[in-house]
């Protein structure tokens, strides 16, 4: 059996994507499909015929049929919708009415609700009915006029030969989240409450699905990608199985606007240029001042957008975070500053440079400290992603301010 990561290349780099994806087994092409980027999901669905597809989703879950035929255009997905069992289509419809972002768009339908006075014979008829009808076993919620109380474990099925039962003696707590939350909201709620299911509910608190744990790992490697992507300036639509034109196309913008931060680096550069002149070992230690500077700013903003994504800083509780990375960044720039005054003064037999390089890398340091922390608080204040944006200023503000730190003092000492 070819590998994994062979099929997923071979659909991504096709022509057409939908004929390599029929060669696969049914069973194949369910596991093969959903763990494709959106992207290549988005082509494939668009390059298979309505017969194709018909015959895909037929054998897929109402919530993984929404998730298909969402990526379809909708003379084509009211077409292939028409074509389903009324069971799956109803389902199906019903679930595509919600945005794929909220937690609707990630709820199940395999639940069944019971009110509280009711005995486990009626239990029972109903968790029978259900899993005849989709296959699968249902969560059973417990309600009382209507609003939800909890979940009633399965196991409990099996005590109806011990005589009668209390529902309401063995309800357990469930979590809860309203059916427009965002995906965001969903992660803090199982985090809070890491039970194996949370009910979804309506404006009105009625039950409308259930959110399994295993729901949410597609959503956290999606967050945890879409971050690592805003460190690096990549889209998030971006996938390693893209084309070259495609990633051109996601990735120049950013790079224009980088280098526009280049050119003020090198204006700063410039401004010395007599000096390097004279004094030509200082070109060859420069990028260890820029380096430094920014890998220091890049820690501090790290540890600033995680402290704002858990809401446990913000621009007007952020002094104290501000001044302990400043004095952070003094004392590990004393740190390597000794370090690299000593190579230089050794290799290159010049004291005086040593001296110059140490207090740059102290104190370009402690600009990393300063502005890793206060650029990306002050961008959350006026509602930008500190994710996405902060990286450019920092950088540019370590390489322009670490230059003229450095090349001044070299000016003025050497």
């Amino acid at each position: 059996m070819e590998e994994l990561s062979d099929v997923q290349q071979a659909i991504a780099t096709s022509s057409t994507p939908a004929g390599e994806f029929e060669r696969l087994s049914r069973r194949r092409q369910r596991e093969v499909f959903f763990l494709l980027p959106e992207t290549v999901q988005q082509s494939l669905v668009e390059d298979m015929d309505r017969e194709q597809l018909r015959g895909f989703v037929g054998r897929l879950d109402p919530d993984e049929v929404a998730d298909v035929l969402g990526l379809a255009d909708e003379e084509t997905r009211t077409a292939v919708l028409r074509q389903l069992d009324e069971d799956r289509r109803e389902r199906a419809e019903y679930l595509l009415g919600f945005s794929s972002e909220s937690a609707a768009g990630l709820m199940h339908l395999d639940y069944v609700t019971l009110e509280i006075d009711q005995g486990l014979e009626a239990v029972a008829q109903r968790v029978q009915r259900h899993e005849s009808r989709t296959g699968r076993i249902p969560t059973i919620f417990v309600t009382e006029g209507g609003e939800l109380v909890g979940e009633l474990p399965g196991q409990v099925l099996a005590m109806s030969d011990d005589g009668p039962v209390e529902l309401r003696d063995h309800v357990s707590d469930t979590a809860a989240v309203a059916y427009d939350a965002p995906d965001e909201e969903v992660i803090d709620v199982f985090r809070e409450h890491p039970e194996s299911s949370v009910a979804v509910l309506d404006d009105d608190g009625t039950v409308m699905g259930v959110i399994y744990a295993q729901d949410l790992l597609r959503v956290v490697e999606e967050e945890a990608t879409e971050t690592l992507y805003e460190f690096t300036g990549v889209q998030e639509e971006e996938s390693i199985l893209d084309g070259p034109l495609s990633k051109v196309r996601y990735r120049y913008k950013w790079l224009i606007i980088n280098l526009g931060t280049a050119f003020l680096a090198a204006g700063a550069v410039g401004f010395f240029e007599d000096t390097i002149a004279a004094f030509t070992l200082l070109a060859v230690y420069m990028p260890v001042v820029a380096g430094m500077g920014g890998n220091a700013g890049t820690q501090s903003m790290a540890v600033t957008v995680r402290g704002i994504a858990l809401e446990q800083i913000s621009l007007s509780t952020g002094s104290r975070a501000v001044v302990n990375e400043i004095i952070a960044g003094a004392v590990n720039g004393l740190i390597t500053g000794v370090l690299v005054a000593v190579i230089a003064s050794v290799f290159n037999q010049s004291p005086l440079l040593g001296l110059v390089l140490g207090v740059s890398m102290v104190l370009n340091l402690v600009i990393a400290g300063f502005f890793g922390t206060i650029i990306p608080l002050l961008l959350e204040e006026i509602g930008k992603d500190p994710a996405t944006s902060a990286t450019i200023f920092i950088t540019t503000m370590t390489d322009v301010l670490g230059f003229f730190i450095f090349l001044g003092l070299a000016q003025s000492v050497l």
